[in-house]
């Protein structure tokens, strides 16, 4: 007989219920609230320096309508457009410019950003296949300047978006810790370069005030990235590696950068795709005979590979922006508003020829 004294017994499948429940309110309720913050802060940074909720930047993109050619541009920091609103990015000022131009059956031109900061010509093949629902008709390949140092012990194997297990399970990409991660850099070191490698930084000594405001936003970061954490082993991908470099021809050091820029290629015919592979403008100093040499070892393999082939074209922009001028680049590599129109303006002919070219071949 239960007496008040003595405690009822819960019984089992019930306690397990109730530890369920338990868990979920723990996992769902910060998830939620971070959900709202981070839709909150996709909103607010995506026309200054942050992506849309799918992974890239600018507004995002409905379904392909009649007589829609759409670009796929691919790259790092320089395809990105570090340093100005994406309004003034070189996918944007190309799409204005094409704006009520006519080639064989398009009429209408849009042209989609998939940049971002580091990353690589490794990320081409892995950023082609995450934005196929976007039904681009040409991928527009550019970066060489993050494969300039070629160690092929470390070469660069950056996927940003593949880093959010958020991401890799649903397409939705958290802005969150980087937005607050910046925002600690900023205040300790007076800009965001100590999480990107843009050269020499400008380090500011910050105040007990702004080291105590940076660490919070820190922790606020890091409670985000423990949930994502949770999320990874369930969406783990294999190690980032490339294979088989030898394989293209290209000389050492540059064989690990030919072999990326070969395999997106390859994919994005293997998707009927169109591949427009663009040299940026040529660095400076040792760095720029560096970049001059991976350019050309490139080229060359294209030539080799898919010489003939009249859905891939290369296209030297090399010499189109001189980056010592400081009205055309506001660091000798990341271009001004000015220097990013000029870009656009060489891409303008080449891009209506090229859907000139696909609609012929679709007849």
């Amino acid at each position: 007989m239960e007496t008040a004294s003595s405690p009822r017994t819960i019984p089992r499948s019930r306690r397990l219920k109730f530890a369920l429940i338990a868990v979920l309110l723990a996992i769902v309720g910060p998830s939620t609230v971070l959900l709202a913050v981070d839709v909150y802060l996709h909103r607010k940074y995506e026309k200054t320096a942050g992506f849309n909720v799918w992974g890239y930047r600018g507004p995002a993109v409905g379904s392909k309508k009649a007589g829609e050619y759409r670009v796929a541009l691919l790259g790092g920091s320089s395809a990105f457009g570090y340093g100005v609103d994406w309004t003034d990015s070189i996918a944007a000022v190309l799409e204005r410019r094409l704006a009520g131009r006519r080639s064989g059956a398009y009429n209408r031109f849009t042209v989609v950003n998939l940049g971002y900061n580091n990353e690589g010509a490794y990320s081409f093949r892995f950023t082609l296949a995450d934005f196929l629902s976007l039904n681009y008709d040409v991928a527009c390949l550019y970066e060489g300047y993050n494969d300039t140092m070629a160690d092929p012990r470390r070469p660069n194997v950056a996927v940003f978006r593949h880093d959010s297990p958020v991401f890799r399970l649903t397409g939705y990409l958290p802005i969150f810790p980087i937005v607050f991660r910046e925002k600690a850099a900023a205040l300790l070191y007076g800009n965001v370069n100590e999480l990107y490698s843009f050269g020499d930084k400008t380090v500011f000594h910050s105040g007990l005030a702004n080291r105590t405001a940076a660490e919070s936003l820190r922790m606020a970061a890091e409670v985000s990235e423990s949930l994502s954490r949770q999320l990874d082993r369930a969406t783990a991908e294999p190690p980032r590696q490339i294979t088989d470099f030898a394989s293209t021809g290209c000389k050492s050091p540059w064989q690990e950068y030919c072999r990326s820029v070969l395999v997106a290629t390859e994919f994005a015919l293997e998707h009927g795709k169109q591949v427009l592979v663009v040299t940026q403008p040529y660095e400076l100093g040792n760095v720029g005979s560096r970049h001059r040499e991976q350019q050309t070892e490139m080229a060359a393999m294209l030539e080799r590979r898919f010489g003939g082939n009249r859905r891939v074209r290369y296209l030297n922009l090399g010499s189109s922006v001189d980056l010592a001028d400081p009205a055309l680049s506001f660091d000798h590599m990341h271009l001004t508003v000015a220097g990013n129109a000029r870009l656009a303006g060489e891409l303008e002919q080449p891009v209506l020829e090229m859907a000139a070219q696909r609609d012929t071949a679709r007849n």
